[in-house]
């Protein structure tokens, strides 16, 4: 383990990941509506910002900024044009955002933005920013001296609409899809750049069907609050679902943001009611379900029925499903994560999980 990790960069968490999308206010309605966000904060031109309209949506521990340009010919129209909806920021919850940029930039990160103070009646917020893998940026956000609402230049946003949460806790851990040959350059930028640990290393041989492959390995932070797999496609019979990611959203980019709940059986079963189409295993997955993972407390009969996936390690076990695609293109969805005890990824279920965005990818005629 790297025990330096917790010294120069010590994070204090996933602050909010932001989505440059072609229709916010469409959007956030969408993520309230279907994932029980609640309104949280806006920005756009009633608030001063002339560019860019953006929502905060909030579960929990979960913020999402929806971002939206307001003209044509902006960095953020240009990122939609080229990726379609996805992730532009992952932002990192810091005590010293111009200290974690500087020990960054000193071992080799490449700038996206130098340290700014942002303030307003509340207080003042530092960012600051570097690039990441494809358009991506990790922003470092210290906000100790802040007491308004999200950010300064945001108000807060209450549109009347009653959401219902559906359990969401915290993001688990967000995966990338990186180009061919780039995944241990990006293992190496968060090891050698932010400190991290590499977790886990799964090749070829672990995660394969009859027709594609792809490789993968986990970096964690010191206090493992962050974690972030990071694929790569490999050579197979058809084309992967990492190589049909890189097609349609033109590049390097983040594939899935899992997040935590404490019921899967709840969130997923509200959600389904909510019309959000997750991926689906054959009932063949559940009739060995037993011999492979053990003694577990939910009903093999309520996962079957709403294709909840389940893998055991030496910690205990984990239960995770995956939405389709959440917008045009196949690219970015979300995986849905309950943890008892297990710290791993489900690396038994990747043969079923893989087959199913298979069946995906043909009826796409994308395989």
């Amino acid at each position: 383990m790297n025990s330096s990790a917790t010294d120069f960069l010590p994070l204090n968490g996933t602050d909010h990941i932001e989505l440059y999308v072609s229709n916010a206010l469409q959007a956030a309605y969408f993520y309230q509506v279907a994932f029980g966000f609640e309104p949280y904060a806006y920005k756009g031109l009633s608030t001063g910002s002339k560019e860019y309209e953006s929502y905060v949506v909030k579960q929990d521990k979960v913020t999402m900024v929806l971002t939206s340009p307001m003209k044509g010919g902006t960095a953020a129209g240009l990122h939609i044009d080229k990726h379609g909806d996805g992730v532009k920021a992952i932002a990192l919850w810091v005590d010293d955002a111009e200290h974690s940029y500087k020990e960054t930039i000193k071992r080799g990160a490449v700038s996206n933005f130098e340290p700014k103070t942002i303030e307003d009646e509340h207080g003042k917020v530092v960012l600051s920013s570097i690039k990441l893998y494809g358009d991506t940026i990790h922003v470092f956000v210290e906000r100790k001296d802040y007491k308004g609402v999200f950010l300064p230049g945001y108000k807060a946003w209450n549109n009347n609409l009653k959401t219902e949460p559906v359990g969401f806790k915290y993001i688990d851990h967000m995966v990338a899809n990186v180009d061919w040959g780039e995944m241990n350059t990006w293992v190496d930028f968060y090891k050698n750049v932010m400190g991290f640990n590499q977790l886990i290393s799964f090749d070829d041989k672990d995660i394969s069907t009859e027709y594609t492959a792809l490789m993968s390995k986990v970096m964690s932070n010191g206090n493992g609050r962050i974690k972030f797999p990071i694929n790569e496609p490999a050579e197979g019979k058809k084309r992967s679902q990492i190589e049909e990611y890189l097609m349609f959203y033109g590049g390097s980019g983040v594939q899935h943001i899992a997040i935590a709940t404490d019921d899967i059986m709840h969130t997923v079963s509200t959600l389904q009611s909510r019309g959000i189409d997750f991926l689906t295993v054959p009932s063949s997955y559940y009739e060995v379900l037993q011999e492979r993972v053990g003694r577990i407390d939910e009903s093999i009969s309520q996962l079957a029925e709403l294709g909840i996936l389940v893998d055991r390690d030496d910690e205990g076990y984990l239960l995770q499903i995956f939405t389709k695609p959440l917008q045009s293109r196949p690219t970015m969805f979300f995986e849905i994560i309950q943890r008892k005890g297990a710290k791993s990824f489900g690396k038994g279920n990747f043969k079923a999980l893989f087959e199913a965005i298979e069946r995906e990818q043909a009826i796409r005629g994308t395989l």
